[in-house]
Parts: structure tokens; C-alpha cells; sequence
């Protein structure tokens, strides 16, 4: 027995960060969940599984017209002409009180209910399915302990959408805990709502998929679904298959040592053909950083928006390639300690940010005022990984030495006064 498990499909959700230049494959790149979905179904009907399991949010969120509604169920059609039965959950972005449109859908399409576990029965495959929708966006109870014990002499799945015990990036909904999953004796756990691909536990299994497309650069590297064989009431194989259309990548580049920028872009192109190569054809965005300290670091601050594009014509030269961002990080720090002997406000400005590194508490009034400035923005942009940059102690000391370095060859110009 196979089947299929996945979750996190964000129907029609759009791709963050997207910037448009010339020669980026923007056709490429619109309807990425759709094209995502499509080769999802395909999958399924290529692999003969015997039922598909979607672990909640189909959708992202209420619809802006039937439109996402049609193509769901002319999927679940096809599926259905392959006499292949789909059981689904709702999560928070498709919960009842999110969803106000709503269409009937084919037959073999199971959706659990939003009031109490429910359990479906499939007796010619030995199965037992056990799940419960959200009712609700915010689900801050553990549902899965009113999950049914596992029904003896048959193999037993539960579908559930949850954070677990709490993952970065993701609001903790219907939160739960690993020992507690295992004691009802279940095969296998079908999660969802974390969209990084995780096995938390063996012998049972307890498994996210991760969505089926990345959306920024937050959600980098392969996405698919899982596949899962099943023998003799054993789980013999848990396999990614993937379905991404496009990948998100960041694409390392270090210049350490390199004396002009000729040679900066020559490492760029190899980096990024590597990154070509190893994707095997699906076609990439990447975030491409330049780091090390190095004699060409005047030159690239000097004039960014030159160096960025001409890292961006490399990508168009090799083809199947959008750069979304271009990172400068290298450093000139053989000349800091000269400067900040100087007495002078430039040298005071250095300094000050080198106080902020060594105490990052100094920050703290700033982190607030940000928070603030966070919660005014229209949800939209609130959603891409772009206001993300101050949430780590890490990501702090990094826009930290990109302003510093940014300022030094500017300032290292000006003679002492």
C-alpha cells in the first residue's frame, strides 16, 4: 500500500521578493503553487498510490474569486478519473472562518470535520484515518489528544496540523508534543503548518512535508511531497518526491583576497553555474553574497548599483536563473583600526556601531521601535522574509558590519580633520 502525504499547498499565494529586471524569467515564475499542485497530482497518478492525505492549508487564505476553488477541484477530478480518494484538513489559512466561498468537490474527497476526530475506515487497504479540521485560524489547544487510540489489526494514520512544540517562523497553533503522539500507537503521523521538510520521529512516524513550493528565500532548497510504501502494517519507505518549479537558493561567493572585480565576477559566474548544475534543471532564484575581505571592496561600494547589475547579467548569460538579490558583504578591515584612532564625528560613527556589536543590548530601543513599525504595515508586507533582518541576534550583527562596511571606503576617502 501507497500513499501520498503533503500539506502547506497555498493555492494562488504569490512569490515575495519578486523584482523585476531585464531579461528575469518572470513568466516563469507566476503561478509557481499552481504549476507546484499540478505536478503534485501527477505524481500521485504516476505512482498509482492509493489515496493522497493533504495536512492542511490548501489554500492561503479567502479567495479573491472561484477561480482557486475551480482549478482545486478539476485537480481532485483527475484524481478521481484515476480512482484515487484524497482526505484532507483544514489549517489556519484555509479554516472555516477564513474560507467565506466554497464549492462542492468530487466524490473521493474526504474533508474532516472542524467539531471533534473523525476516523475513516478503509477496509480493502487495512487502514484507519484519524484527523480534525480548524475551525478557526487560531487553534491554541492540543486537538490531537482527543485523537482516537489506534484501532487494532488495522494500520493507522493521523492527519494533523500543528507547530508541535513551537517552530521559528511559524504561529504556535495547536501545539503538542512528540511523546504524546507516539502513546496513541498511530503508523504514521501526517503533519502539517511548518514549511521545512522534518522527520521528528521513526517507528512511529511523524513527518512534515514542508509545502510543496517555496515562496522567498525563507523557504530555500528542494519541496515536494512525501511517499510513503507500506508493508504488511510497516512503514518500509518514507521518499521525497519533489515538486517545486523553482528553487530558492542562496549562492555563497568568497572573495577573499581578490584584488579587482573582474576577478569578483569571474568567481560569480562559476559560483552560480555550480548552482546551475546541481539544481538538474529546475530553474533557480538565487540570493547571491559576496563576502571576504578583499582590495576590491572599494571599488564594489563605490558603485553598487553597477556591481549588482552586472552580477545579474552573468545570471541572464547562463539562462534559468533570476537573481534575487545581490549581497555585498565583503570588508576592508586592515583599514578599521586606523580610522577609529581618529577624533573626528566619522570616526565617531564607526565607533559607535562597533559599541552596538560588542553590546548588542544597545540595540533594544531600536528592536522596539522596529516591532512598532512592523505592526503598521498592511499584512502583505508583513508575509516576505525581507523584515525578517533584525529578528536574530545574527541577522543584527550583520546589517550592522554591511552599514559599517558599507561606510568605510566612503569615509577612509575623506582626510583627517
Amino acid at each position: 500500500m501507497r500513499f501520498i502525504h503533503t500539506a502547506d499547498i497555498h493555492l494562488d499565494s504569490p512569490l515575495h521578493g519578486l523584482e523585476r529586471y531585464e531579461g528575469a524569467p518572470v513568466e516563469q515564475i507566476r503561478g509557481a503553487s499552481r504549476q507546484a499542485f499540478l505536478r503534485l497530482v501527477q505524481c500521485a497518478i504516476d505512482e498509482e498510490v492509493d489515496f493522497l492525505i493533504i495536512a492542511g492549508d490548501v489554500y492561503d487564505g479567502d479567495w479573491k474569486d472561484y477561480n482557486t476553488g475551480l482549478f482545486f477541484a478539476a485537480q481532485m477530478s483527475r484524481l478521481r478519473e484515476a480512482q484515487i480518494p484524497v482526505f484532507i484538513i483544514s489549517g489556519n489559512h484555509d479554516a472555516a472562518s477564513q474560507i467565506t466561498k466554497s464549492l462542492r468537490l468530487p466524490e473521493n474527497v474526504r474533508a474532516f470535520s472542524t467539531k471533534r476526530p473523525e476516523t475513516v475506515r478503509l477496509e480493502e487497504l487495512g487502514v484507519a484515518i484519524h484527523g480534525q479540521s480548524f475551525p478557526k485560524r487560531e487553534v491554541t489547544e492540543d486537538i490531537s489528544a482527543a485523537y482516537p487510540p489506534a484501532e487494532q489489526g488495522l494500520f493507522n494514520i493521523g492527519i494533523l496540523h500543528t507547530s508541535v512544540t513551537g517552530r521559528p517562523g511559524h504561529d504556535h497553533y495547536a501545539p503538542c508534543n512528540i511523546a504524546g503522539l507516539v502513546a496513541k500507537d498511530y503508523g504514521y503521523w501526517a503533519l502539517g503548518h511548518v514549511h521545512k521538510r522534518e522527520i521528528l520521529h521513526e517507528n512511529p512516524w511523524i513527518v512534515f512535508p514542508g509545502n510543496i513550493q517555496g515562496r522567498d528565500m525563507g523557504e530555500r532548497g528542494a519541496k515536494g511531497c512525501m511517499l510513503i510504501t507500506v508493508d504488511d502494517g510497516t512503514v518500509v519507505s518514507v521518499e521525497q518526491r519533489e515538486t517545486n518549479v523553482m528553487r530558492w537558493q542562496v549562492c555563497e561567493v568568497g572573495a577573499s583576497g581578490v584584488h579587482n572585480t573582474e576577478d569578483v565576477l569571474d568567481l560569480v559566474r562559476t559560483a552560480i553555474h555550480r548552482e546551475i548544475e546541481e539544481s538538474a534543471g529546475i530553474p533557480l532564484a538565487l540570493r547571491v553574497r559576496i563576502h571576504g575581505a578583499c582590495e576590491a571592496h572599494p571599488m564594489l561600494c563605490a558603485d553598487r548599483d553597477r556591481w549588482i547589475a552586472e552580477v545579474r547579467s552573468c545570471a541572464t548569460d547562463l539562462g534559468n536563473v533570476w537573481v534575487e538579490k545581490v549581497l555585498l558583504h565583503t570588508s576592508q578591515q586592515e583599514d578599521l583600526t586606523k580610522l577609529m584612532g581618529r577624533d573626528d564625528p566619522l570616526a565617531r560613527l564607526v565607533r559607535s556601531i562597533h559599541e552596538m556589536e560588542i553590546h548588542p543590548s544597545l540595540l533594544d530601543e531600536f528592536q522596539e521601535e522596529w516591532a512598532d513599525l512592523k505592526r503598521k504595515l498592511p499584512s502583505e508586507m508583513r508575509k516576505g522574509e525581507e523584515l525578517r533582518i533584525l529578528d536574530t541576534d545574527a541577522k543584527r550583527q550583520q546589517c550592522l558590519e554591511d552599514v559599517r562596511q558599507l561606510l568605510l571606503p566612503k569615509l577612509l576617502s575623506i582626510p583627517e580633520t
